[in-house]
């Protein structure tokens, strides 16, 4: 995006709801790792690189490169801590933020002590820029139902400890949502919240899936257009729909801009939030995906607002927090 972006998007109170920590890692901090943890080619081409990818195939390919330079807890802190330095600066108030515990299992770290490099981050990062930040825990379902079973194990464990939902993430046709009906019925249980990645890179069946599933937020929902009952569905029982429009271009999930159903959506009645996924490897970042709707969807700064309001709507957070948010927000779009 050449423009700069406007004072009234910067101006506007925002909070991300579909945002994974590890592919929010700038390449100048994935340097700094490489060369700390002494790994081969320790140059910023090299690293950049990475960043490069076709498909979405091969851009879940390049996300477990990524998580691969994650180490220690250190490593884990320091990622958090930047990325809540970049969504100040946004005026992004809220965050809830993604974390690939299914990533860390399957490279059998210690994930206990990678949770307290998380928590050190957020509460510096608390303290420093003023920002709510909760973790959502997510499992790649293309390792099955019993893998999740684990993640959900750690949700659980770290509950009281700004944890607030479970989700799944990955290749959704290698792990269709009905695997997960045992899994999600127990994080429920359990009180967290539910979340899904449906819709990005399998039909409407797969968005379904996660409503079958009740996961209470669906993460992309690209293709529910394709079913008419769906959008009717969607609209009547306003479930979120985290919206990431950049992401699905850069994953060739969706073809061009001008198809992306963002604004048809919108038009439809559907509650959405606009989200950026994975900032640093889709090269955007939150308020550039405001910029991005508007310019090329027409949105008016009056539905800009809508969005923004929806995003402290749509999350996680307890009633009354949502509230103190709400009204914060209600007095700020008042200036603005």
């Amino acid at each position: 995006m050449g423009s700069e972006p406007s004072r009234f998007v910067l101006s506007l109170p925002k909070a991300e709801l579909h945002l994974h920590l590890e592919g929010s890692i700038e390449p100048s901090t994935l340097l700094e790792r490489r060369q700390r943890h002494g790994m081969e080619g320790a140059s910023l081409a090299e690293v950049e690189q990475l960043y490069n990818y076709k498909d979405f195939a091969g851009f879940l390919e390049a996300f477990k490169d990524v998580t691969g330079h994650l180490r220690t807890p250190e490593d884990y802190e320091l990622i958090t801590y930047r990325l809540m330095e970049r969504l100040k600066s946004q005026n992004v108030l809220h965050a809830e933020v993604i974390v690939s515990v299914g990533v860390c299992l399957w490279r059998k770290q210690d994930f206990a002590a990678i949770f307290e490099g998380l928590e050190r981050g957020r509460q510096r990062g608390e303290k420093d820029f003023g920002l709510s930040l909760v973790w959502i825990f997510d499992a790649i379902r293309q390792f099955g139902a019993e893998k999740a079973q684990s993640v959900l194990d750690l949700a659980i464990q770290f509950r009281d400890r700004n944890v607030v939902a479970f989700g799944i993430g990955g290749d959704e046709r290698a792990g269709p949502p009905e695997w997960f009906a045992g899994v999600y019925a127990r994080a429920a249980e359990h009180g967290l919240h539910l979340t899904a990645h449906a819709g990005e890179s399998a039909g409407p069946e797969s968005i379904w899936g996660a409503l079958n599933l009740k996961a209470e937020r669906i993460g992309h929902g690209l293709t529910a257009g394709q079913d008419q009952e769906l959008i009717e569905e969607l609209a009547e029982r306003q479930i979120p729909i985290e919206i990431c429009v950049t992401s699905n271009l850069r994953t060739g999930c969706c073809a061009e801009l001008a198809q992306h159903p963002v604004r048809r959506y919108f038009d439809q009645g559907l509650m959405l939030t606009l989200n950026s996924d994975d900032p640093a490897m889709f090269r955007t970042s939150l308020v550039e995906e405001y910029c991005l709707v508007q310019e090329a969807f027409g949105f008016t700064d009056e539905h800009l607002r809508e969005l923004a309001r929806n995003s402290f709507e749509a999350s996680f957070l307890p009633p009354e927090k949502k509230i103190e948010f709400l009204n914060l927000f209600d007095s700020a779009a008042l200036r603005s």
